[in-house]
């Protein structure tokens, strides 16, 4: 995202990044990340 700053929100099941794109399912596990996916496209302010 061209070095701007993700947000974060939320509690319990309900997570939003960037106070709008929700987390649909968190904390997979990879061989070297942990990733969160999420309902919505994140692009850079222009």
């Amino acid at each position: 995202l061209e070095k701007s700053k993700l947000t974060t929100s939320g509690s319990g099941e309900s997570y939003t990044v960037n106070d709008s794109a929700k987390v649909v399912c968190g904390n997979v596990k990879t061989a070297n990340a942990t990733v969160y996916i999420i309902d919505s496209v994140l692009m850079p302010t222009s």
